[in-house]
């Protein structure tokens, strides 16, 4: 709260995506393809083959002027960003890990030296040289991959840490040596695919053959590795955290089932051009298997950062940067007095510090669409009992006024017509619409959250007997304040669960 809020239209999950997904899919290829280059060259070195030792001085020009450029520039980026939309938990993490960082930048700079030393040296280094530069350009990239693995695991599992603050309980985390050699997995895979498609440029013929059989082994090693260590990775985070997103968070749920799936198409894919049909291999099929790859990269990093909500840095600081430590102090003070950059909205400037973190108006994990055609007291009840909303968010830790000011806020520039209006429905589609909008938050028909059995057998009376008395069922539970029509269509739809249920 004591930094100045960054507002911009696009949501932060998105704009964190689009750059960190590139970046660490970059990086990850770097590695991976420093691997590939210096153990190819000594194979082929020792054969004594030519036209594979001309293809890899090919490749790594892409290493040098694409991965290491771009890698670099992404990566600052990345600092640009997490310090503009999260500055409370990059401080915590520099304080934390300055010298951490610091050792990591120094394995980067020797490792941008090298993989210039390295390309630039096909012609003028003996190859026992050139190799031994290879190797220290692969080294020192892995040892970037390893400091940087034990900071970003410690934000989804802090571990011992919380109770010590010492520095190597964080570091070396519960989910420290799962991820490291999963990403490691990642890094040789990602060198097969990219190999691939400079392979595919090749016609068809004798070196395209045995050069996509032995990149497609690198491709399928790669990926193994990363399958069993997925499964060791999901089996390394706290019992807690993934049985409350199996409960309450589709997106990382989801997110990993799609990275199942592009694992499938990518080894189907590198069996069938690598195993089957080498001298086959298109740049369409080669280009797909990069996209398949990048897709897969973004849903496990969407999994990874979706997971640990509604912590940023999990148990110390939530995603809207409020401090565990500070809670009592925000749960008597409210917000206001510790936002230090305030514009004279309170509204406005309550909601970009209580909400903006993961919410727009209109865009990305919109709130209009989900407020439209309710009301000013609705949403100020749902605002108070945020943390027992599906999507795992913070708890509102500011006072009953800021509550009620951030629903005028957001009342303002909603859609204040009928939901019948509005989605132009009636009977028990428009109860459907008026269940999602006002109980489907908590109740998800289907979920655990999921109360369809207590309607069973209840008459309409019953059913408006219960939403008159809505918010004394449970904590939390907010009032039912929506229009007779609505209310109608409401009990109908009821009804028809109960029916549901009942069979």
């Amino acid at each position: 709260m004591s930094y100045p809020f960054w507002d911009v239209p696009i949501g932060y999950g998105v704009l964190m995506a689009v750059i960190a997904v590139f970046h660490v899919f970059v990086s990850h290829f770097a590695i991976g393809g420093g691997l590939y280059l210096v153990v190819s060259e000594q194979l082929a070195r020792k054969a004594g083959d030519s036209p594979r030792l001309e293809f890899l001085e090919k490749l790594s020009r892409f290493f040098v002027l694409v991965t290491l450029v771009a890698g670099a520039l992404t990566g600052v980026g990345i600092w640009f960003i997490i310090g503009l939309i999260a500055p409370t938990a990059t401080e915590a993490l520099i304080h934390n890990y300055v010298w951490g960082w610091a050792t990591e930048w120094t394995f980067f700079v020797v490792e941008i030296a090298a993989a210039m030393i390295y390309f630039y040296g096909w012609k003028t280094m003996t190859p026992r040289a050139h190799m031994a530069v290879g190797w220290v350009y692969f080294v020192f990239a892995w040892l970037s991959l390893f400091i940087i693995n034990g900071i970003i695991t410690f934000m989804l599992t802090p571990g011992q840490w919380l109770a010590t603050g010492d520095f190597w309980d964080g570091f070396f985390n519960p989910t420290f040596w799962a991820s490291l050699v999963l990403r490691t997995g990642v890094c040789v895979m990602l060198a097969g695919l990219y190999a691939l498609l400079v392979a595919s440029r090749y016609q068809a013929g004798e070196f395209k053959e045995r050069t996509v059989r032995y990149t497609a082994g690198w491709g399928v090693v790669g990926l193994a590795v990363t399958a069993l260590c997925q499964y060791w990775y999901w089996k390394a985070i706290p019992a807690a955290v993934v049985a409350k997103a199996l409960q309450t968070m589709p997106t990382p749920i989801h997110s990993i089932e799609y990275s199942v799936w592009l694992a499938a198409g990518i080894g189907a894919l590198l069996v069938v051009f690598g195993v089957l049909a080498p001298r086959r291999l298109s740049m369409a099929a080669a280009a797909l298997l990069m996209v398949l790859g990048l897709a897969w990269f973004g849903a496990f990093e969407w999994f990874r950062e979706s997971i640990r909500k509604p912590y940023v840095i999990t148990g110390y600081i939530y995603g809207n940067g409020v401090e565990l430590a500070k809670t009592a102090s925000y749960k008597k003070d409210g917000y206001l007095a510790q936002v230090v950059y305030r514009t004279g909205d309170d509204g406005a400037d309550l909601f970009r510090h209580a909400c903006r973190s993961c919410h727009t108006l209109d865009g990305y994990k919109a709130l209009k669409p989900v407020f439209d055609g309710t009301d000013r007291a609705f949403i100020a009840a749902i605002i108070r009992s945020a943390h027992l909303l599906k999507g795992n968010m913070p708890p509102f830790l500011g006072t009953a006024a800021e509550a009620d000011k951030i629903a005028d806020y957001l009342s303002q520039r909603l859609d204040k017509r009928p939901l019948a209006e509005i989605y132009k429905l009636e009977g028990v589609e428009l109860g459907r619409k008026a269940y999602e909008l006002r109980c489907g938050k908590c109740h998800v028909i289907g979920a655990a959250s999921d109360k369809s059995k207590s309607f069973a057998g209840q008459s309409a009376d019953d059913l408006n007997n219960m939403l008159n008395m809505a918010a004394d069922l449970g904590a939390g539970m907010p009032a039912y304040t929506g229009a007779a029509t609505e209310r109608g269509a409401l009990v109908s739809f009821l009804a028809q669960l109960g029916k549901g249920a009942k069979k």
